[in-house]
C-alpha cells in the first residue's frame, strides 16, 4: 500500500509529450531568416540594414568571402558615387578626384585601424577570428556609405545654393557623424555576437577609428574647396586645418564688408 502523503508516481509515457526546457535562444539564433544564405551584394544591403543580425552570421560562416568582397565593392562604390555629390561644390578637377579620395580615404582608414581592431578583439576575450574581424569592418564600411547615398540628394541642393566651404564642410561633416555612428553600433553588435569578455578595448578602438578618418580627411584635402595642388603640401591636424578655414573665411567675410562700406 501507498503512503497517504507520498505524491502518485507519473507514468513515464505520460512525460512524453511534455516539452523539455530549453535555453533562451542567442541573438544569432532569434529566426530561421538571420540564418538564410546571402547571395549577393543587393541581398547583403537589404539585410544589413533591415537584418544585421544576417550579415554577422554570414561574417562568421566558413564560406564568407564572397560576401566580404561583395561589401567592400558596395562600399567603395557607394563613397565614389558620395564623392561626385561633393564635388560638385567645386566642379572641374573636383568632380573626378574628390570621389577618388573619399573612396580612397576611408579604404586606407579601415585598413590602418584593422590590425589594432584585432588585437583589443583578442585583449577583450572576443572569439572572433582574423576573417570575421575584417568582415565585421566591411560591414561598417559598406553601412556608412549607404547612409552616406542616402543623404547624398540633401548634400548636392546645399552644394549648388552655397559658396560657404565651412558651411558644407560642416554639412558633410555631420552626415559622416551620423553614418560612423550606425557604423560602429553593427560593428559592436557583431562583437557582442563573439562572446567578449568586455567592451572597453572596442570603445577605444571606435574612437581611434573616428580621429584617423578625420585626420584623413585634411591629410587628402581638398575635398571641397579647390587648391593648386591635387593633395597638399602642408602637414596639418585636422583641428589645425579646421581652425584656418574658419579664419579664412571670417576675412573673407570681412574683407567684403569693408569694400561694400566703401
Amino acid at each position: 500500500m501507498n503512503e497517504p502523503n507520498t505524491p502518485p508516481l507519473i507514468p513515464a509515457p505520460a512525460l512524453a509529450g511534455v516539452p523539455a526546457s530549453q535555453p533562451p535562444l542567442s541573438p544569432l539564433d532569434a529566426g530561421s531568416e538571420d540564418l538564410a544564405p546571402i547571395p549577393n551584394v543587393v541581398i547583403a544591403i537589404e539585410s544589413i540594414l533591415r537584418q544585421p543580425r544576417r550579415v554577422i552570421h554570414q561574417v562568421r560562416g566558413p564560406n564568407s568571402g564572397a560576401l566580404i568582397a561583395g561589401m567592400v565593392l558596395a562600399a567603395v562604390v557607394c563613397s565614389a558615387v558620395y564623392g561626385v555629390v561633393v564635388g560638385t561644390f567645386s566642379g572641374g578637377v573636383q568632380l573626378w578626384a574628390a570621389p577618388a579620395k573619399v573612396a580612397a580615404g576611408l579604404l586606407l582608414s579601415a585598413l590602418i585601424c584593422l590590425p589594432s581592431l584585432y588585437i583589443f578583439a583578442c585583449l577583450s576575450g572576443s572569439s572572433a577570428r582574423l576573417t570575421e574581424v575584417v568582415g565585421l569592418v566591411a560591414g561598417l564600411t559598406m553601412l556608412m556609405t549607404i547612409l552616406l547615398i542616402g543623404f547624398a540628394p540633401v548634400a548636392w541642393v546645399f552644394s549648388q545654393s552655397t559658396q560657404s566651404v565651412v558651411a558644407m564642410g560642416a554639412l558633410h561633416l555631420a552626415f559622416w557623424f551620423i553614418s560612423t555612428y550606425f557604423g560602429l553600433r553593427f560593428l559592436n553588435a557583431g562583437f557582442n555576437a563573439c562572446q567578449g569578455r568586455s567592451t572597453g578595448g572596442i570603445r577605444v578602438w571606435m574612437s581611434i577609428f573616428i580621429l584617423v578618418m578625420l585626420q584623413m580627411t585634411t591629410a587628402v584635402r581638398p575635398l571641397i574647396g579647390k587648391a593648386d595642388t591635387l593633395l597638399p603640401v602642408e602637414k596639418k591636424f585636422f583641428v589645425s586645418h579646421w581652425m584656418d578655414c574658419l579664419k579664412q573665411t571670417y576675412d573673407s567675410e570681412a574683407n567684403r564688408g569693408t569694400a561694400q562700406a566703401r
